[in-house]
């Protein structure tokens, strides 16, 4: 399907199948682009993922709209049904926004090994650098500035940004998506303390990145230190997260930005982990965990659920007041104890 079925869009009808909704109302509507509820105007199709945003269906200018169908009858806008209007959404727009087509073959200021291996349907981009021993696969998207290291494998309809730099021997699975400025396979951080000064542990393990895998801008995975840091298939990075030496992140696993993940961490598939969260070295977090934005965690989690550790925002003045009682916490907690044993002993 695209937007060459007609000159004016794409017909709503058209659009139920890619997107796996149910067609409500006018299918021949024609749909050229997607927009919020908010600012929608005719043309554009919306959707409501979030029900704080629910009044917005009936002010919304759009020509269509994608719902769930507890809220299909608040408005009478054709719609596309659904139990998932984020997903179906992400579909359509997918439709709308596709890859800019870009000619196969090795730009003249790319630097390439004589014994890399380059997909004649791959793309290196100008002043690329291509390692030796590097196997770039079909189809493959290597844009400007790009630094492949030696013996790495990127697999098939593989996209790397400008700027992304992979050392030696990393790995990147198909169809992965990798954005400006990241770094995988630099070395791990790891010191040995001896006579007050810190002797460097050499970093000899690789970086695997599985399929369908996308990397935010600016964030860095370390190598592994004898054994590989691994990231499984379909895991999401934001961007600005730093992932130690010897992770492993499980499938499915989506990780927004900021998050620092010491060395040794193993965390389960399909996880959620908010923003800024902090988590120490060598912990394993269970399947199906979510950890709230700015958590810090500090022991393993061996049961699936939702942790959090921080504190609310407060005004300023309350934040004190309140700081000030939990430094005081101890010593309560003392003279609660004090005033148990003093009653048992009354008691007695």
């Amino acid at each position: 399907m695209s937007k060459s079925q007609d000159a004016r869009g794409i017909a709503l009808k058209l659009l139920a199948e890619p997107a796996r909704a149910e067609l409500e109302g006018d299918g021949g509507v024609l749909i050229d682009r997607v927009a919020s509820l908010d600012g929608a105007t005719s043309g554009a199709i919306a959707f409501l993922a979030n029900p704080k945003y629910r009044h917005q269906l009936q002010s919304t200018r759009a020509s269509a709209v994608i719902v769930e169908p507890r809220f299909a009858a608040d408005t009478m806008l054709p719609k596309l049904v659904t139990s998932n209007p984020y997903a179906a959404y992400a579909r359509i727009a997918a439709l709308f926004h596709p890859l800019l087509p870009i000619a196969p073959g090795i730009h003249p200021t790319a630097v390439v090994a004589a014994s890399a291996r380059v997909a004649a349907s791959a793309t290196i981009g100008p002043c690329a650098v291509v390692g030796d021993r590097a196997s770039i696969g079909e189809r493959t998207r290597i844009h400007a500035g790009c630094a492949i290291g030696e013996d790495c494998t990127v697999g098939d309809d593989v996209v790397l940004y400008p700027r992304v730099v992979l050392y030696a021997r990393t790995v990147i699975g198909a169809r992965t998506l990798v954005h400006s400025g990241a770094v995988l396979g630099a070395d791990g951080f790891g010191m040995a303390e001896e006579g007050g000064k810190w002797l460097k542990v050499p970093q000899f393990g690789r970086v695997v990145v599985g399929a369908d895998v996308e990397i935010g801008a600016n964030t860095t995975i370390d190598r592994g230190a004898i054994d590989d840091t691994v990231i499984e298939d379909d895991v999401k990075l934001d961007n600005q997260i730093q992932i130690g030496h010897n992770c492993r992140i499980g499938a499915h696993t989506a990780i927004a930005g900021c998050v620092g993940i010491a060395g040794s961490v193993r965390i389960g598939r399909g996880c959620q982990i908010g923003g800024a969260a902090m988590i120490t070295g060598h912990l394993d977090i269970a399947d199906g965990t979510v950890i709230s934005a700015a958590t810090g965690v500090f022991n393993s989690i061996t049961e699936r659920g939702v942790y959090t550790s921080t504190f609310p925002a407060l005004p300023h003045r309350e934040w004190q007041y309140v700081a000030s009682i939990m430094r005081r916490l101890r010593s309560f907690a003392d003279r609660i104890r004090a005033l148990e044993r003093e009653r048992r002993g009354q008691g007695e």
